[in-house]
């Protein structure tokens, strides 16, 4: 197991490669994330909201040995920072300047299947009304167009990260958190194109929309298996008992309709709202969730399943010594050779008051 440094800068708050994804074309990888300032913080993430977050990426050409950082070559609004409104002040935020008509439609079909192709979504916010957008590039993120439209499907809001399936040159399904009923986060859907993206249309809600106040389930991460049958797995919160966990659904019916499989991860520890799953499945077939715990010891944490996600191992701890529970939000993806490039963010300084740093873990399972 190995650990590589991506991005690390004293007095930088640098996170949540989930919100924005990682992308694969054979030893070359790409990462997304952000950067804004660090601030001492009594609880919660470091973060001084009066600077803005600026979008980033971090590309590999050996498999995550090494990386470069770049910037994010896309149309931002304003200038302003991606799917981090929540971590920023007043003058700052998207959605001062966004709403759900501002992205364009594509003027003609995008082409999925072309080569170096790559999808990214993003979003205003996460509070009641967010809208979000998504762009795309056929250069393995050195450029990317948009921002283009994702409607609101009915719902009171839609607060997008990057998890999609692409299915042909003009078809994908894309697993999107949408607010609930109450204007909250959040439950997860499923939506569909069959139109390089100039349209969508809603196709199902993952598992039931949770009810209870401060209940959610959100942010997916969608794998299709060679049989056909998809898998889905959320991060859910019980308001009530500010526990946390991650779990699993299926579809033998191409997503339109879901039942509970399992729940690979259980977080013991109350009040730290759990972290997001990652969900890929290895050359040998085995399936691996990766995930960050931000229960005691702070980790990197991954769990396989030998039989497509009914039963899962006990947890395998990739990356140790995490000063606290400031972390996670993990991208991944399985290499030819077998071995994980795990990316994620992390803080390791004792008192925990440390910048926030992107690392990758190059794990063979």
């Amino acid at each position: 197991m190995r650990q590589v440094t991506i991005y690390r800068e004293p007095g930088r708050f640098a996170g949540w490669p989930a919100n924005y994804g990682i992308w694969r074309w054979g030893a070359e990888i790409v990462v997304g994330f952000t950067v804004g300032a660090h601030k001492t913080v009594e609880r919660g993430h470091a973060i001084d909201k009066s600077h803005p977050f600026l979008n980033m990426q971090a590309r590999s050409l050996d498999g995550g040995l090494s990386w470069t950082v770049e910037d994010f070559k896309g149309a931002r609004p304003g200038g302003r920072g991606l799917s981090a409104d929540e971590h920023m002040g007043p003058g700052l935020r998207l959605a001062e300047l966004v709403d759900a008509d501002s992205a364009e439609i594509p003027a003609q079909a995008l082409d999925f299947d072309q080569p170096g192709f790559a999808l990214m979504a993003a979003r205003t916010g996460i509070g009641s009304g967010v809208v979000s957008f998504f762009y795309v590039s056929g250069d393995r993120c050195r450029s990317w167009a948009g921002p283009y439209r994702l409607p609101l499907f009915g719902q009171t809001g839609i607060a997008a990260r990057t998890d999609y399936l692409i299915r042909g040159a003009q078809s994908a399904l894309l697993f999107l958190t949408a607010n609930k009923a109450d204007g909250g986060e959040g439950k997860v859907i499923c939506v569909s194109t069959e139109d390089g993206g100039q349209s969508f249309v809603l196709r199902s809600t993952v598992g039931d929309e949770p009810t209870g106040r401060g209940d959610f389930a959100i942010m997916p991460a969608g794998l299709q298996l060679p049989s056909g049958r998809m898998l889905c797995a959320r991060r859910c919160r019980d308001g009530a008992t500010q526990l946390s966990w991650i779990d699993l659904y299926v579809s033998d019916d191409d997503g339109r309709s879901w039942r509970y499989l399992s729940t690979p991860a259980t977080f013991e520890q109350p009040g730290h709202s759990g972290n997001p799953p990652v969900l890929l499945q290895l050359p040998d077939s085995r399936l691996a969730l990766v995930y960050g715990n931000r229960d005691r010891p702070y980790r990197i944490c991954a769990r396989l399943s030998e039989d497509a996600g009914e039963s899962w191992s006990g947890e395998i701890v990739l990356r140790s010594g995490g000063a606290n529970g400031d972390l996670g939000y993990v991208r991944a993806v399985a290499r030819a050779d077998g071995a994980v490039v795990a990316a994620y963010y992390f803080n390791d300084r004792p008192d925990g008051d440390g910048e926030r740093f992107i690392e990758a873990t190059i794990w063979q399972p």
